[in-house]
């Protein structure tokens, strides 16, 4: 971000008294925000708040977008402890409206009824794990029925680019307010908008097991994935590994295959 004082609206101005990228791209995502939500017949937002540098600041983006028609839902599952407290966190200093959802009965539940028609499943992690975010998506889309809200994913370009998300998890959502943006502009964005810097500097994760990181579980780094879908030069065995998980989540980024009638070929 642009060195700068700040101006009396809070945005960051640069040396020469005009204001910054990173400010000016607040202004233009909180009126997207905006925008998208009422031009779909929406009255507010709802989007799940993990703990995680993205969700705070889609979080922070859409207070200031739409006030108090925004709700942040906390959803543990069998999580880490310190993600519920970095969550709370950013609720409280974002002044988020919050509820809690605890997931975690659903969770071993639905594991326990597959477990008798699938004895594997349970043990499959993958099978298992997505589950997760599946039933946090079905949370998220439950209150935007009560109160006739938008869902707001928190997903950035990197993880589009390499299909890091669940199909119909975290990549169900209305709409998709950093899917532009690298994991190194969310960051300048989370500095922009007074996101805790603790939230802003952890690890990474999409909080499918204890100990689960993003760069772990990708076999990357966050780094060569802001350079490679920017244009710029990463190792070739980081290409390599960044263009064959491109490749194979193709599937996620596209909507259903329709069939064609037979006379239409």
């Amino acid at each position: 971000m642009t060195a700068g004082m700040s101006d009396a609206t809070g945005g960051m101005r640069d040396g020469t008294g005009g204001m910054s990228d990173t400010a000016r791209l607040v202004e233009h995502l909180t009126g997207w925000i905006r925008d998208e939500v009422l031009k779909s017949g929406g009255r507010g937002a709802v989007l799940g708040l993990s703990g995680g540098v993205d969700s705070a600041v889609v979080g922070a983006l859409a207070k200031r977008a739409l006030d108090e028609r925004v709700l942040t839902v906390l959803m543990p599952c069998h999580s880490e402890p310190d993600d519920a407290d970095d969550a709370a966190l950013v609720a409280r200093e974002l002044e988020l409206p919050t509820a809690t959802v605890d997931l975690t009965s659903v969770y071993d539940a639905l594991v326990v009824e597959l477990g008798k028609a699938a004895p594997d499943l349970p043990a499959h992690r993958p099978a298992t794990a997505n589950l997760k975010p599946r039933l946090r998506m079905t949370t998220l889309y439950a209150f935007a029925n009560l109160l006739d809200y938008r869902v707001l994913g928190t997903g950035n370009l990197d993880e589009l680019t390499v299909g890091y998300f669940t199909k119909y998890g975290d990549g169900g959502a209305d709409l998709l307010p950093l899917g532009s943006l690298t994991k190194g502009e969310v960051r300048d964005l989370a500095r922009e908008l007074g996101v805790p810097r603790h939230i802003i500097e952890k690890p990474p994760s999409a909080g499918l097991w204890i100990g689960q990181t993003d760069e772990g579980e990708m076999g990357l780094t966050y780094e060569h994935l802001d350079a490679f879908v920017r244009g710029r030069d990463v190792p070739a065995k980081a290409r390599r590994r960044i263009e064959a998980l491109r490749d194979a989540s193709a599937h996620k980024r596209a909507l259903p295959k329709v069939a064609p009638r037979p006379d239409e070929g």
